[in-house]
């Protein structure tokens, strides 16, 4: 079933939309939600979850055109979550490494009027990954959005780890440049 038909029975507060979802999206949402966790039965409850909370917030939104990305977000927020309030410091660790690597380039928040700027901040990252080569554009997903490995990077975007590592690395300083250069403070 298409996205748009899918997010119409969400409007419709029609249940079978969830399962339509599940159908199309169901494993994509777990392997999403089990990259971040590395268990299977909390990356099921995530993806559970990411129903759940669709079903609360179609409406108001209504992500016709966006659907996946807009489960995605879901998915991923609630994956970061449960890591948070798990005590499994191998994967807290891995989270905690990746939030480091990022801090180095992107301004840390300290004050609502900060908060407020998330949004514009938001663009102004999406304004660069839209520079980058489609390469390297997939890379900073996987590694920062989908929380892959540098191992599972490299292997997918077919390069060595060492020049995935250095392309990242470059990435980020690039990341900073533009947004010091946009305003944004470390």
């Amino acid at each position: 079933m298409e996205d748009g038909k899918i997010v119409e029975l969400y409007l419709k507060r029609d249940e079978n939309a969830i399962g339509q979802t599940a159908e199309k999206y169901g494993a994509r949402l777990r392997a999403l939600a089990f990259g971040i966790t590395a268990d299977r039965e909390v990356s099921e409850e995530c993806e559970n979850d990411t129903y759940l909370e669709a079903w609360k917030t179609i409406p108001p939104n209504e992500p016709r055109d966006y659907f996946y990305p807009f489960l995605a977000c879901i998915t991923r927020h609630i994956s970061i979550d449960r890591c948070r309030r798990n005590t499994r410091s191998k994967r807290s660790g891995y989270v905690v490494e990746l939030n480091e690597e990022l801090e180095k380039c992107l301004p840390v928040s300290g004050n609502v009027s900060e908060e407020i700027d998330a949004k514009t901040l938001g663009e102004a990252i999406s304004r660069i990954l839209y520079t980058l080569p489609l390469e390297k554009r997939v890379m900073f997903i996987r590694r920062y959005f989908y929380f892959e490995s540098i191992s599972d990077v490299s292997r997918k975007c077919s390069v060595s780890k060492s020049n995935a590592k250095t392309m990242l690395f470059r990435i980020r300083s690039d990341l900073k440049k533009y947004l010091e250069k946009e305003g944004y403070t470390l």
